[in-house]
């Protein structure tokens, strides 16, 4: 169908605009004349950006006066300004998803004779990067001449940030969340700074700067 599509002679699969009935679990089917082999079934864990996405999941059984429990981990689910339960408490929707909302998230269903659990769909939650905090070590910030030094960027983020560095607003080539001066000289000195990036929310966030000063070896 147009939101699949199977490529690399089969052995990928895209789905684009996903549904509630693609959550599998997948599994991939490899063959030749002689043999057969199956994998490990996967299921589709759906990626939101926190606070600008939104979800909604159905809940089905067979069965006559059935009533719905919806659990987050082993939290129950309640109704609030961001949280909707409709069709009878069978249908759950969240606005504005937040990193709390990752799950897993099971169905309860039950009525006067019998109960069953729906199985787990998860949640991949993007957020920041936020409260960056660029750290040196040694903490000082005055150098003699010939030291090393090592600057961190800590930042939260999922997933992981992309970083840049600068030095009196120049980037520099590092790309890592740590940068180490080894035998630092008097050009060296600046203010330092940091940029985290994220991927999956296109947002970024720079650090306060942190002056390196490096000073020459004084002679009598």
């Amino acid at each position: 169908i147009d939101r699949v599509q199977l490529t690399d002679g089969g052995s990928s699969l895209t789905i684009i605009t996903v549904t509630r009935s693609d959550q599998g679990p997948f599994r991939c089917r490899v063959s030749n004349p002689v043999s057969i082999g199956t994998s490990d079934p996967v299921n589709l864990i759906i990626n939101l950006v926190e606070f600008s996405g939104s979800v909604s999941l159905s809940c089905s059984a067979s069965g006559s006066s059935l009533s719905f429990l919806w659990l987050n981990g082993s939290s129950e689910v309640t109704a609030s300004d961001r949280v909707q339960l409709t069709d009878g408490g069978s249908s759950l929707t969240i606005i504005n998803v937040t990193r709390s909302d990752q799950g897993p998230f099971r169905c309860l269903v039950s009525n006067p004779v019998s109960i069953g659990t729906s199985d787990p769909v998860n949640l991949s939650i993007s957020y920041g990067p936020e409260n960056i905090n660029l750290i040196l070590s040694p903490s000082q910030g005055y150098f003699a001449v010939g030291s090393d030094i090592s600057l961190t960027c800590s930042v939260g983020s999922r997933p992981s940030a992309q970083f840049k560095w600068f030095l009196n607003g120049d980037q520099l080539r590092d790309t890592g969340s740590e940068v180490r001066l080894m035998n630092v000289q008097m050009s060296q000195s600046g203010n330092y700074s940091c940029q985290a990036f994220n991927s999956k929310t296109l947002r970024s966030q720079t650090s306060q700067p942190s002056a390196i000063t490096v000073l020459g070896k004084c002679f009598y």
